[in-house]
């Protein structure tokens, strides 16, 4: 990706394991991995999650560009300009946006959703997708294991050899009642399908790194550390207040309604 602007290269970095999996994205897998910044534009149009957030950010900012820099940090972290957008509005022009498609297999999509809703990655993992809402109305496992892993974790650099990278992170939990996060746990990373990332490569014990699908992403600093931490406890907290109200007795979709798709 030599050559390739800021945003466009965040972008293909975050995206690339989920669409590596074929969950998403275009058939072709290519692009995100050794494209061109025009090929990896044309693959970020083909994300049926994050295009419609980045476009819907760009135009409630003012932003030219959807896969400017501080829009994908936004979208993938949290905080920054997404986060000062009002709720109800963004909700709105999604809605309107991927409404007509996904609505018909995914009744929850309503704007009740508002207080749920932010213009981040992890409202789409947590409220957009049908995953949370599964929980509580059969075996967990499987929704547990895909929100925590279509999430963006934050982990420490714990140790590392030069195909190896072991972090500390914390694990997504349901108590049945709750979406709660593990104390840290160490898990090794294979890493030598990194060959010639300089920022992969240069990672040393203590440095905080994103995970997507346990895909390292990249470096984080400080200020985005604190960003991804502060949006997932949010979401989780509003998560987690529709799933206490629902298990108490408030009406919820029926999960035959909900089709599992992505």
């Amino acid at each position: 990706m030599t050559g390739t602007s800021a945003g466009v290269e965040m972008f293909a970095r975050y995206a690339h394991a989920p669409n590596a999996l074929g969950y998403c994205g275009p058939a072709d897998t290519t692009a995100l991995a050794t494209g061109t910044e025009s090929e990896i534009r044309a693959a970020a149009r083909e994300f049926s999650g994050a295009w419609p957030y980045l476009r819907i950010m760009a135009a409630m900012t003012g932003v030219a560009d959807p896969l400017d820099r501080r829009l994908v940090e936004s979208y993938w972290l949290g905080g920054g300009l997404g986060a000062r957008l009002d709720p109800d509005a963004f909700l709105s022009e999604l809605l309107a946006l991927i409404g007509p498609l996904a609505q018909g297999y995914w009744h929850h999509l309503t704007p009740a959703l508002s207080d749920e809703a932010c213009a981040n990655h992890g409202f789409h993992v947590f409220g957009v997708y049908p995953w949370s809402w599964l929980l509580g109305r059969g075996p967990a496992e499987q929704p547990v294991r895909i929100l925590d892993s279509c999430r963006i974790t934050w982990a420490r650099v714990c140790d590392r050899t030069p195909g190896e990278l072991t972090v500390c992170a914390r694990r997504l939990r349901w108590d049945g009642r709750r979406l709660i996060l593990s104390p840290n746990s160490a898990r090794a990373l294979d890493v030598t399908g990194y060959a010639g990332r300089p920022d992969i490569e240069g990672l040393r014990v203590g440095d905080h790194v994103a995970l997507h699908w346990d895909h390292v992403c990249g470096r984080i600093g400080p200020v985005q550390l604190r960003s991804l931490a502060a949006s997932t406890a949010r979401q989780l907290r509003v998560t987690n207040r529709r799933l206490a109200a629902r298990l108490d007795g408030a009406p919820g979709p029926d999960p035959a309604t909900i089709a599992v798709r992505r």
